[in-house]
């Protein structure tokens, strides 16, 4: 269902530009069109870029903020679900004008159990572990047992139908299953050690149908690609990345990529991911000075990621130097780098072209509105357009847009056309393009001027 809506709402934005897009012009009577100025896109561009765990810093910009939250912070019984936790720390991240990444889990290791009280109340089944210092700490679930298994499809349900588009929430990950709910139980996986903890597939797949069923609007991410999630509307999370992300063994991230036929997804779904603690500190030093890594430009190259949490950038001693320059750098290379190429203005009607200097789309549908500002820097006019940057692809052509505008009322003189696509988060960092004419305070990027008499 989410895969067809999506499908669906891609064909009539192809056919939208294409229907707005002016016909060839003549020399006479065509639209005359301007070329714009290229310069860097804000390194805090919202929904892409590193991000730290939740919090305030001033080391390095950022638009997002992690954490984690246990299930049993919120549900309390079958169908009882508290949500005030949840509440705080998306109030919190968002009054910075941040947005919110995160996912819920049962089992964390080092940290008390994420299990809801009434699941163990019951008697479901749980198994202590000493690995990863967990030392008996947290529990591993059985994930099969149904009431388990149907206390996840309530929860993921009442979690969408209260949350799904909310502006506050950037991205969720998945979560729920395995340690760290990263989807895996590794070394009890059957293979490294008999036992085998992870859920049957019946199991992953009913939680995977849950959370399409439940999110429209909100864009997910697995951490793993499998054949139970390669057909849905879910992107991917790389939490090793730089670290075994690229080929060939078989347990990195774009081998599996490869080995699901899902090369090209991002395209569509989102990929983002934690780059590994262990290289956070050193990845930016010349030469390297990590025991293992990998190439961080070959590694975005491959998945197109968007995001990475990187919280050695925002530690209180974070990168100075060349070090800040490269980690900057690397940064602004993940996600979408919009930019308008040309601009047509006449007095009924604005077209620009916008291309994509990124390594992904832009993911969401926010919307896009043009104003007209007068000689004292006063918008004294706006008009809502249907125009969204969604999907425009890396390394495409410009995509031309079109829309009319009513300039009747104003009054005679000369005005500057504007154009931006609004956050819809309150107060939330505006999504800038890379252009010199681009207003990186209020999200304005000009693209000419109009004169009415």
């Amino acid at each position: 269902m989410r895969r067809a809506l999506r499908l669906g709402v891609a064909l009539l934005a192809t056919l939208a530009i294409a229907a707005a897009t002016p016909a060839p012009a003549s020399a006479t009577n065509g639209p005359q069109w301007t070329p714009l100025s290229y310069a860097p896109a804000p390194a805090d561009n919202p929904l892409k870029g590193f991000l730290p765990y939740a919090g305030s810093y001033q080391t390095f910009p950022y638009s997002m903020e992690w954490f984690y939250l246990s299930l049993r912070d919120v549900m309390t019984g079958p169908r009882q679900f508290h949500w005030e936790a949840l509440e705080r720390q998306l109030d919190d991240i968002a009054s910075r004008g941040h947005q919110a990444v995160f996912r819920f889990y049962l089992d964390y290791p080092g940290k008390p159990t994420g299990i809801p009280q009434y699941l163990l109340d019951q008697g479901l089944l749980t198994r202590p572990y000493p690995d990863f210092g967990n030392n008996g700490v947290s529990v591993s679930p059985d994930y099969d047992d149904p009431r388990l298994v149907s206390a996840l499809e309530n929860f993921i349900t009442a979690f969408g139908r209260r949350y799904d588009g909310d502006p506050r929430i950037g991205f969720v990950t998945l979560g729920l299953i395995g340690f760290w709910g990263e989807w895996h139980t590794w070394p009890y996986d059957g293979w490294t050690q008999p036992e085998n903890w992870m859920p049957a597939t019946g199991v992953l797949t009913r939680v995977l149908g849950a959370y399409e069923r439940s999110f429209d609007r909100t864009r997910l991410l697995a951490r793993y690609p499998s054949p139970e999630n390669k057909d849905l509307g879910i992107g991917y999370h790389d939490d090793s990345f730089a670290f075994e992300t690229l080929p060939v063994q078989s347990w990195h991230f774009v081998q599996r990529l490869i080995d699901q036929g899902v090369t090209e997804k991002w395209r569509q779904e989102p990929i983002g991911g934690e780059l590994r603690p262990e290289i956070q500190s050193c990845l930016w030093d010349e030469p390297v000075s990590c025991g293992q890594y990998e190439d961080f430009a070959s590694s975005v190259a491959q998945t197109h990621a968007s995001w990475l949490i990187n919280h050695a950038a925002f530690a209180p001693t974070g990168y100075t130097g060349a070090n800040y320059d490269r980690a900057l750098a690397a940064s602004r290379s993940l996600g979408y780098e919009l930019t308008v190429t040309q601009a047509a203005l006449a007095r009924d009607r604005v077209s620009v072209r916008v291309a994509n200097r990124g390594v992904a789309p832009f993911y969401y549908d926010w919307r896009t509105e043009l104003a007209a500002v007068d000689n004292r820097g006063r918008v004294v006019r706006r008009w809502h357009t249907p125009w969204t940057m969604t999907g425009i692809q890396p390394g495409a052509d410009p995509v031309t847009l079109s829309s009319r505008i009513d300039t009747r009322g104003l009054r005679a003189g000369r005005y500057q056309i504007v154009m931006r696509v609004a956050n819809p988060l309150r107060n939330g960092i505006p999504l800038r393009f890379a252009n010199t004419s681009q207003d990186n305070q209020s999200g304005w990027l000009t693209l000419g001027a109009v004169t009415t008499r």
